[in-house]
């Protein structure tokens, strides 16, 4: 047989050559018969499959190999508890949206989910109905405001809301040296499921390209740059809990986000207001402008 061939790869695999090859993938699936968990046999041996098929099909050289294996190993260098350079990788990838359409599957009119990302911490402040997530990071006020419901329409009460944000200089908290806690919170929704808090407005900004990541986008001429976007992560009891992002109109970044998160249903209004025009909760702006956005979520049956 003979494999799919392009300007790069090698013309023609003869039949004994294939045999060689061929005869190798089943001795590693094999390998792992007695594996007594059946759904890891079952990845291990798909795995085995799609590698060999990769390194077949693209006739992968020794050198190709090598360098592979020097990326990945200064991608685990890199890493620690405060960098995931491995998260990156699979989000430039876009493995990292796939496994979210695998396990998000669409149902009825529940909001879409898109990638986790590498800069949620646990233990967020709490934030009360109205509060600030900004806590102190530089940028433009914003007030967002919604409900969360279930795919009958009925309002989830008390349902747990995550919000986390990079701030006006395209960093996340947890990127900065000093142990600042700021642009993320937790609060509660309602009895009416009603939420609303001040953020800050959303814009533009690089992941962390300073690393092996970075050098791979910048070698297959891809920028790092990710779509504005405010990221929620939305729990209740018997509800599939919601990891996304809402993302703002009329950013050129919207059809070239680097992790390829974007989703048309998620692209909300973010309407900026003149300075000195009323808060929804009086707040005090000064002769500042800021921006409000609304964002309705709807929550799947944790069985869907």
């Amino acid at each position: 047989m003979n494999h799919p061939t392009d300007s790069t790869a090698s013309t023609a695999v003869s039949e004994q050559q294939t045999a060689i090859e061929e005869r190798l993938i089943r001795i590693v699936q094999q390998s792992f018969a007695d594996c007594e968990d059946p759904r890891l046999k079952f990845l291990m041996q798909e795995l085995v499959a799609h590698l060999h098929a990769f390194v077949r099909s693209t006739r992968l050289t020794e050198a190709e190999w090598n360098t592979a294996i020097e990326f990945l190993t200064e991608v685990g260098h890199i890493t620690d508890d405060r960098r995931q350079e491995f998260i990156l990788l699979s989000d430039v990838l876009g493995l990292s949206m796939q496994t979210i359409n695998v396990n998000n599957e669409a149902y009825e009119d529940a909001t879409e989910a898109t990638v986790f990302g590498p800069f949620f911490v646990d233990d967020a402040p709490r934030i009360e109905l109205g509060g600030d997530v900004a806590g102190g990071a530089a940028g433009q006020p914003c007030w967002v405001e919604g409900t969360v419901r279930d795919t009958d329409g009925r309002p989830v009460p008390n349902a747990r809301i995550e919000v986390w944000e990079a701030d006006d200089d395209g960093f996340y908290d947890v990127q900065y040296d000093d142990d600042r806690v700021c642009g993320r919170a937790h609060l509660y929704s309602d009895e009416d499921g009603g939420y609303r808090f001040w953020c800050l407005t959303p814009t533009p900004y690089p992941i962390p390209h300073d690393g092996p990541v970075g050098r791979m986008l910048a070698a297959t001429g891809r920028s790092p740059m990710r779509a504005s976007h405010l990221h929620f992560m939305v729990s209740a009891p018997e509800l599939r809990t919601l990891v996304t992002h809402i993302f703002v109109s009329g950013d050129e970044l919207l059809a070239s986000d680097t992790v390829f998160g974007v989703k048309k249903s998620l692209v909300k209004d973010f309407v900026e207001q003149s300075p000195g025009t009323p808060t929804p909760d009086g707040r005090d702006l000064g002769d500042h402008t800021w921006a409000r956005a609304d964002f309705d979520i709807v929550l799947a049956p944790a069985d869907s």
